[in-house]
């Protein structure tokens, strides 16, 4: 009976020591950190990837953001896209810190609003050029053109681009050494007496149909949107040594982000220049 006693007693032991023994090592595995091969590749890209957000009119902007969009990804970086109608709230936002950057603008216009509103956005790189051009629905060439208004844009860099471009076609003269910083008040000779109204760029494709409207002077990026080709629809357009680069912009602290970096450098890949070109046949031009 006591050797019964004992070896039952041994048993007992035995079964706890070895239940305690599987506590603790299921223990040890709760406290060690997951195992890497047990992690999808996902999950750890997901934690990895950073994010930028870059505001940009619809055409070309978005659409060469929208191409560059998967390059930047197998960088780890999420490039959102964020799409605006005008050309005062991407500058706002980006200065706000709404936004990391903004591809929609040119130089003087750049140059003008940090003026302007007393803001300090640099150019991160040059991309592409949109020539301007002047259109009608009524006229199949300058000389067509009869009386009424022509519509150019209402914000002061590009109405006086819009002017110069006038002068360049002969449709107006401007007072010698105007250049592109000219206004109406500017406009030495008129010999049609064309009414020259000033209108919100995004607008301008919409007036062409006005009856009171010869013809506009137009922003490629607005004119590729209401499905004007630049190429051939323009009864004149600027060449391609035009000094309207369009660039991407960011607040002067945030220029050498490595993220906006990998961006830009994205921005001016062959690809791109290759899909420019491609797309776009002329409409836009690489400035890199």
């Amino acid at each position: 009976m006591f050797k019964s006693k004992n070896i039952l007693s041994l048993i007992l032991i035995c079964f706890l020591a070895f239940t305690l023994a599987l506590t603790g090592c299921a223990s040890d595995n709760n406290n060690q950190p997951p195992a890497q091969n047990g992690e999808s590749q996902d999950s750890q890209q997901g934690e990895e990837l950073k994010t930028v957000k870059v505001g940009a009119t619809a055409v070309p902007h978005a659409e060469i953001l929208e191409f560059i969009k998967p390059k930047l990804a197998e960088k780890g970086i999420d490039l959102q896209i964020e799409v605006f109608n005008d050309y005062v709230q991407p500058n706002l936002a980006t200065d706000s810190g709404d936004l990391d950057a903004n591809f929609f603008q040119h130089i003087p216009y750049l140059e003008t609003f940090n003026e302007e509103r007393n803001l300090n956005l640099v150019t991160v790189t040059k991309v592409h050029i949109e020539p301007m051009g002047i259109y009608s629905t009524k006229a199949t060439s300058l000389d067509e053109l009869g009386e009424g208004q022509i519509a150019i844009p209402n914000d002061p860099t590009n109405s006086g681009r819009a002017l110069a471009l006038l002068e360049a076609a002969g449709v107006i003269k401007l007072r010698p050494g105007t250049g592109i910083s000219g206004t109406v008040d500017d406009i030495a000779e008129n010999p049609k007496n064309f009414k020259i109204t000033m209108i919100d760029a995004a607008q301008l494709p919409r007036v062409l149909n006005d009856p009171k409207v010869a013809g506009a002077v137009i922003n490629t990026n607005y004119a590729l949107e209401a499905g004007l080709n630049p190429v051939k629809d323009a009864l004149h357009i600027e060449d391609k040594e035009s000094p309207y680069s369009n660039v991407l912009v960011a607040k002067a602290e945030r220029a050498d982000d490595p993220v906006l970096k990998e961006v830009a450098k994205e921005l001016t890949s062959e690809d791109v220049k290759k899909f420019i070109e491609e797309k776009y046949q002329g409409a836009v031009v690489p400035a890199f």
